[in-house]
């Protein structure tokens, strides 16, 4: 029987928290094929106007394993800058994983700046194992989070 794992990984940016957050979770959809496209080809809504329940899906290019993931936003907290979302298609979901969530959390840092904290918890399929899938996945979300604080960096009025 397979069993429940996680990873988190944290990533230190000079933007602050709430203009990361707004970019990075609340708009990603819209700034993910302009920011990454060698990674996101396309994305959109799916369902929902941004708030829990919502559904987005983003399409891929060859530079990751699999074609698109759909993700249903769980919990959001705004003001906080925290969110919890549920991968409930694609991202490997029935080829090698059972379930998967995700929870990121942007927390202001003593510098001004913040510290985006990244947990994903998921239960495999039997037989699976992920620990290069692991690597891989923090270097994509580090690439991610550095590429919107480049673009907030470059456009400081960019999500004020």
């Amino acid at each position: 029987m397979a069993s429940t794992k996680s990873w988190t990984h944290e990533i230190e940016s000079p933007a602050a928290a709430p203009r990361l957050f707004r970019a990075s979770v609340m708009d990603w959809h819209t700034l993910a094929p302009k920011l990454v496209p060698q990674i996101v080809a396309s994305a959109h809504a799916v369902e929902g106007e941004g708030g829990v329940g919502s559904v987005r899906q983003f399409n891929f290019t060859s530079a990751m394993p699999f074609n698109l993931m759909k993700e249903r936003l769980e919990f959001l907290d705004a003001d906080k800058c925290e969110c919890k979302s549920t991968l409930i298609e694609g991202g490997g979901i029935s080829t090698g994983i059972e379930t998967a969530t995700s929870h990121i959390k942007v927390e202001w840092a003593a510098n001004g700046g913040s510290v985006v904290k990244v947990e994903s918890t998921y239960k495999l399929l039997p037989g699976v194992e992920v620990q290069d899938e692991i690597t891989k996945a923090k270097g994509y979300v580090t690439a991610i989070f550095k590429a919107i604080e480049a673009y907030l960096i470059a456009n400081p009025d960019a999500y004020n």
